[in-house]
């Protein structure tokens, strides 16, 4: 019967993507021995904007249209995030898209009252239900879909629809979502490790799981990963007329451009590439990208330094000493080198590092909570070059970058990581840098890594004294 889901889909002006076909072709397989339904329960995690109202008003109004085989007076709930919600879906894309096919399904819809309904001609009606634990209490229910499940806190709309459905013939449940928060959507978490283990364990009975999604350690920024987990979005050898696919790659660069710019990548990345992240704080904003993903496990030997960065919290309660070298395969590793509380410790502990290495360079902000020390440490016989503010601001974006496109490392250095799992940004009219007062964390450790890394950027060989 999916094929046919793909002719009423056809009907009402929105015809099937092939990943659409796919799970209704599925969902809709007959078990030869009953003749009924092989899936009472279907589970459906794809990114947004991937199609997923269309696939439930196309299945739906197949099921309301189908009489030889589900007969007539089929009765559908949908319910999403709330009533309110599910309503203005009917009324903005479901009502919309039945009106355009009114004359071949014959169907109408009832909207602006309490009642939201589509009607077919053989007594079926797909209706939206309230989120309540008294859902779907009716004399009985055919079919039933949970919308945006990331949204459910538990599983009460299961329990308001079974009472309904538990005597129906071919009855199914469709709970459709785009990822859900960590430790937050537990309705919808569930649901998707229940079905991975079906997977994993090879059943094809009862639930029918389908996910569309990125590994948990892929690049956000990498097209090829959008690619592979976003099944609507257009390939590159798709032209601008193509039908199979509703997403143009140009949006997702937009969308991403902009979830970087703003510090909002867990979003993007639980949006688009449907993975599950935890849940950021209100108005949290993060520095960094994927920072995990630049850990090295060790390096052989000690780690190469370079340019050396030097900086102050804004509260002079920390400093931190930070240095940068480049490793075989071109990279630069950030290495967390000593942070102690104030900052009398700071100069003997820099003449330590140049006696040892005497053609070391340290780089400071011209600017910042510890410019006051640039001078008496320069009077000290220390080789310390500022970094302006403009400077400043590409040393920030300069670091952004080389998470974002693997060409740092780190070897997961407590101090390190703390400084940037707090880190946040502050954004000058259309610049950006490390925001040291509005930061969870101390960011000095990686504000000194930052300086580090612009001064290693500043001649051909980093290890070299390029001032």
């Amino acid at each position: 019967m999916g094929p046919a889901v793909g002719i009423v889909a056809a009907l009402l002006g929105m015809p099937l993507m092939a990943w659409q076909q796919y799970v209704a072709d599925v969902i809709l397989e007959i078990d030869p021995e009953t003749g009924e339904l092989v899936f009472d329960e279907w589970v459906l995690t794809v990114p947004r904007q991937s199609g997923k109202s269309v696939l439930i008003l196309a299945k739906a109004s197949h099921r309301c249209s189908a009489t030889g085989f589900f007969g007539p007076d089929q009765q559908i709930a949908y319910v999403a995030q709330t009533k309110l919600k599910a309503t203005e879906k009917f009324e903005r894309d479901y009502a919309r898209a039945i009106k355009h096919g009114a004359a071949r399904l014959k169907a109408r819809t009832r909207t602006g009252n309490q009642k939201v309904d589509i009607r077919y001609p053989n007594g079926s009606i797909f209706g939206v239900e309230a989120v309540t634990e008294k859902s779907g209490h009716g004399s009985t229910l055919d079919e039933a879909y949970v919308d945006e499940a990331f949204a459910q806190p538990d599983n009460r709309m299961e329990q308001a629809f079974e009472p309904a459905m538990v005597t129906r013939r071919n009855k199914q449940l469709g709970v459709v979502s785009t990822a859900g928060w960590l430790g937050v959507s537990l309705y919808l978490w569930g649901k998707v490790e229940v079905g991975r283990r079906l997977v994993r364990e090879g059943v094809r009975r009862g639930m029918a799981f389908f996910e569309w999604s990125a590994p948990e350690d892929a690049d956000p920024a990498d097209e090829n990963v959008w690619l592979a987990c976003m099944p609507a979005l257009h390939r590159p050898d798709c032209l601008p007329s193509c039908k199979a696919h509703t997403v143009q790659l140009k949006t997702i660069r937009s969308l991403w451009d902009k979830a970087r710019r703003s510090g909002k990548i867990a979003d993007f990345c639980r949006a688009y590439l449907n993975q599950w992240k935890p849940k950021p704080r209100e108005g949290e904003q993060t520095a960094l990208g994927n920072w995990a993903a630049c850990r090295l496990p060790e390096v052989p030997g000690e780690p190469p330094l370079g340019a050396v960065g030097v900086a102050v919290s804004v509260d002079r309660e920390w400093a931190s000493v930070g240095a940068v070298g480049v490793l075989d395969d071109g990279r630069h590793l950030l290495t967390a080198v000593e942070r102690r509380e104030g900052t009398d410790w700071l100069k003997a502990h820099l003449l330590g590092v140049q006696s040892r290495r005497p053609d070391t360079v340290f780089v400071m902000a011209a600017k910042g909570p510890g410019s006051d020390l640039v001078e008496p440490f320069r009077e000290a016989g220390l080789n310390v070059v500022t970094a302006s503010f403009d400077e400043y601001v590409t040393a920030c974006a300069a670091v952004s970058d080389g998470v974002q496109y693997r060409t740092v490392a780190h070897l997961d250095h407590p101090d390190l990581n703390e400084s940037v799992a707090g880190a946040r940004w502050r954004f000058v009219n259309d610049r950006r840098v490390l925001a040291r007062r509005g930061s969870e964390s101390d960011v000095s450790m990686l504000e000194a890594v930052t300086l580090a890394l612009w001064g290693a950027n500043q001649g051909s060989d980093p290890l070299d004294n390029i001032w």
